[in-house]
């Protein structure tokens, strides 16, 4: 089994050692199927005669995400900890600072090589920084999340969706191949201690906020049938009616793809060969691959990416030649959280968000771009898009979440529109025109029906 080297990028000089276990330091990428980064892991052990250990350290806090994310995360990882351990191959849940928590493990096992996944974000771009730097063994960091490597897509913050797209689908072939199974690992690691799923989440100082969102079953066994249902019944109608919040032609697989519980390369490959008409195959393949993947650039390269600094050049002076235009409302964050606005829309995105941990991806734009209307500038409005939606959406804390937000407020992967008050050039959306799109009324009944 061959992983692409285009996948793998070092985190550091370590000279290779040829004895010890190999462990994989699982956080993005919470499944054992289609998982390239544990495949390079154990293929390495192999080659050497050596074990192959799976390590997830759990953070207490992260970014704002509540009782409902961690119990949602922790079911799947219950699951997936069950299936790694029927390859041979020892789970180990650990709890701390990860770049502490890492380097002690990896010298008591006398560990001789530490894979992890890819992930764009600050706090854990930080956490497997501080942890090159504090250990002696290398670092290779393998990118199972995206289907074209994200360092290997471009070497640059893309533009827009236009820039961006040609550098993916010319290298699509090259990369969107089937994925082997792991196998069963034949040499002895250290032996785990179990867990006590059921006394994990327990322990966890963590606020309860919001829903149970009850609507979505965790795991990777729920995220292969939610795939094959929505490809067999959905997907036919993505194309014409994804953006309808009335309608049920979302894949709601979004959840599944962020804690990696399902890879978005197999989800691309069942796509491409099912029967559904090309259109819809060419539409949601679109969001899924080239929009996706666009937002991981985004937060690779932009480090800012939930501040304003972010924003295009052309955005950030749009917007601050329109900061003393007159707001006909104001809202404070309070007010914003608990759907308190005179806009029945807005407040009934808000309370699906609450309530269910999940928005319909037009009406996401529409409410972070009323958050730039009713608030004192573009600095609180990102401010406040942030925390709701690290807090309340179950896939918060993703790229697709920072770089739709910044899209919304400050133009960024957009152009410049025509100029208006507030707003200066950045595009609009209104309650009108979300009327002429789809049934508004049909969607607050709707919402107002939520547990």
């Amino acid at each position: 089994m061959t992983v692409h080297p285009d996948r793998i990028h070092p985190l550091n000089d370590v000279p290779h050692s040829a004895h010890g276990p190999v462990v994989y330091w699982m956080s993005r990428d919470q499944r054992v199927e289609d998982n390239w980064a544990l495949l390079f892991a154990q293929s390495v052990a192999l080659e050497r005669g050596e074990g192959v250990v799976v390590l997830f350290v759990l953070a207490d806090r992260f970014l704002g995400a509540v009782r409902r994310q961690y119990r949602f995360m922790l079911k799947g990882l219950e699951e997936t900890a069950r299936e790694i351990i029927s390859y041979n191959i020892p789970f180990y849940l650990l709890r701390g600072e990860p770049g502490e928590v890492v380097a002690k493990f990896l010298s008591e096992i006398d560990a001789s090589l530490l894979v992890t996944d890819f992930d764009p974000l600050r706090i854990k771009t930080t956490w497997r920084e501080e942890t090159a730097r504090r250990i002696t063994v290398p670092v290779l960091e393998v990118d199972a999340h995206n289907i074209v490597p994200c360092r290997t897509a471009t070497i640059k913050g893309e533009y827009s969706a236009g820039t961006f797209r040609p550098r993916i689908t010319r290298r699509l072939d090259e990369f969107l191949v089937d994925i082997p199974p792991l196998v069963f690992h034949p040499h002895p690691s250290p032996v785990a201690p179990g867990v006590r799923w059921d006394e994990v989440e327990g322990s966890l100082d963590i606020p309860d906020a919001g829903g149970n969102s009850d609507w979505i079953t965790p795991g990777p066994r729920a995220a292969k049938a939610a795939m094959n249902r929505f490809i067999e019944k959905g997907l036919t109608r993505y194309d014409e009616e994804r953006n309808d919040p009335t309608k049920e032609a979302q894949s709601g697989l979004s959840p599944y793809l962020h804690f990696g519980q399902l890879s978005a390369q197999r989800l691309a490959r069942e796509v491409e060969a099912s029967s559904a008409p090309r259109e819809a195959k060419v539409a949601f393949l679109e969001e899924l691959i080239v929009r996706r993947e666009l937002s991981d650039n985004f937060c690779l390269w932009r480090r800012d990416y939930d501040m304003v600094d972010c924003f295009p050049n052309w955005a950030k002076k749009t917007l601050d030649e329109h900061r003393g235009d007159p707001r006909e409302y104001i809202y404070s964050f309070e007010e914003f959280r608990d759907a308190e606005t005179h806009d029945p829309l807005w407040n009934a995105a808000q309370r699906e968000l609450v309530v269910r941990g999940t928005m319909r991806g037009y009406l996401r734009m529409y409410w972070a771009k009323k958050m730039l209307e009713w608030t004192e500038g573009p600095e609180e409005a990102m401010e406040y898009s942030v925390a709701l939606n690290d807090t309340y959406q179950l896939d918060g804390r993703d790229p697709n979440g920072y770089a739709g937000i910044a899209w919304s407020i400050g133009g960024v992967h957009d152009r410049a529109w025509g100029e208006r008050e507030i707003f200066g050039k950045i595009r609009y959306m209104s309650y009108a025109g979300c009327r002429r799109k789809f049934d508004v009324d049909g969607y607050i009944q709707r919402v107002r029906e939520f547990n």
